[in-house]
């Protein structure tokens, strides 16, 4: 018993402490500079599914942005929408913006597969109605690219309040994109902020719509001898989901799309193949997944230990006072407001989803399309 409480213990905190601190003392991956005198043509993909609301305020955005016009080509991908989507990106054509239709809904990264074969150039931009991007957003990406080893650039993300205002960045958040520097400058990401990203259309020539574009992206890096990095000039800013509630479906989704995509590419756990890319999905990826169970484990270890030593009693109770403190987070929201509180909460959340997913993904559930949470 004493055996699994440590191998339950070292499960439950190798992918959110063990394995960043390894990534933080590992050498730092030297960058391959190539000399480029001019910023490089980009062709800027907004995928879409029935966002007429929220469009045209995105259109607006992305013809603000500070990059000279005649390197930039602005696509409209239309998951075969059924509202006025498709017409209000028709009214932009005078201003250059093209329209790339699915027939079919089949899913985001089928609607981005059409517009992948009708962009053209060499510099591929995704991004999502739902997020706002900086004025100079895409001169920061296209300085990433100056290294000629980076096949892909993940954005940072922002929140907004309702009012536009940029809001503090929650534990959860500064941790996921201090995480993502971390993989940056050692390797590469495992996965992009699906949100807002870019990649070389040779990355993007192996494209599968039956795995999350930002998995499959950075796969298709590693795959080419490339990485895919995260760089925090690169701004992506989006409100939070107006129903608390539904973060929590948000959550199970994302986790099911991942197990699938991963079980549909297990050839990349192999270390023979994919090195030290393929410890990152494991650590990052599998061991976190895993993280629910073992603490569900840990907490019944814990349990049967107890009377047996002082030090299994105390663990116990440090145990049993987190979930506690979790509990009254999710009762009470005003008590949120305080870390105390929030961190438990939010943490057991995540795990529960997570847990939640995991049962659904072996008893057959799948997800490859969904309407966008509302923000």
């Amino acid at each position: 018993m004493e055996f699994l409480f440590w191998l339950f213990a070292f499960g439950a905190v190798y992918s959110y402490f063990l394995y960043p601190l390894i990534l933080s003392v590992l050498p730092r991956r030297a960058p391959r500079r190539t000399a480029s005198p001019e910023l490089p043509a980009i062709s800027l993909i907004i995928t879409a599914h029935n966002e007429a609301a929220r469009l045209q305020r995105k259109l607006d955005n992305t013809l603000a942005l500070d990059y000279p016009r005649a390197r930039l080509e602005i696509i409209v991908a239309s998951d075969a929408s059924t509202d006025a989507t498709d017409a209000i990106a028709e009214a932009y054509a005078d201003r250059g913006l093209r329209l790339v239709r699915a027939e079919e809904r089949k899913g985001k990264e089928h609607a981005q597969w059409h517009a992948i074969r009708a962009a053209s150039n060499d510099v591929l931009v995704f991004s999502d109605v739902a997020t706002d991007l900086a004025p100079d957003a895409l001169q920061c990406l296209a300085r990433a690219f100056a290294d000629s080893r980076v096949g892909a650039v993940s954005s940072e993300d922002r929140f907004l309040t309702d009012s536009g205002e940029v809001v503090g960045e929650g534990a959860y958040v500064r941790y996921e994109m201090w995480l993502r520097r971390l993989e940056s400058r050692v390797n590469s990401l495992v996965g992009l902020s699906g949100s807002f990203f870019a990649a070389r259309k040779v990355v993007c020539q192996q494209w599968d719509i039956a795995v999350p574009s930002d998995f499959n992206t950075a796969l298709n890096c590693v795959r080419l001898g490339l990485v895919a990095v995260s760089d925090p000039d690169v701004v992506g800013f989006y409100r939070g989901i107006a129903d608390e509630r539904k973060e929590y479906a948000r959550k199970q989704r994302t986790v099911i799309r991942g197990m699938a995509a991963l079980a549909r590419r297990a050839e990349v756990m192999n270390p023979m193949r994919f090195g030290v890319f393929a410890w990152q999905v494991f650590s990052h990826k599998l061991m976190r997944w895993l993280v629910p169970w073992l603490l569900v484990g840990l907490l019944l270890v814990s349990i049967v230990l107890a009377p047996t030593h002082a030090f299994y009693a105390f663990a116990l109770a440090a145990q049993l006072a987190f979930y506690v403190l979790a509990i009254l987070g999710r009762a009470f929201a005003a008590l949120r407001r305080s870390a105390l509180f929030k961190i438990p909460y939010f943490f057991v959340q995540a795990n529960a989803a997570i847990a939640h997913a995991s049962v659904s993904f072996l008893m057959g559930k799948r997800v490859t399309v969904w309407n966008p949470s509302k923000r």
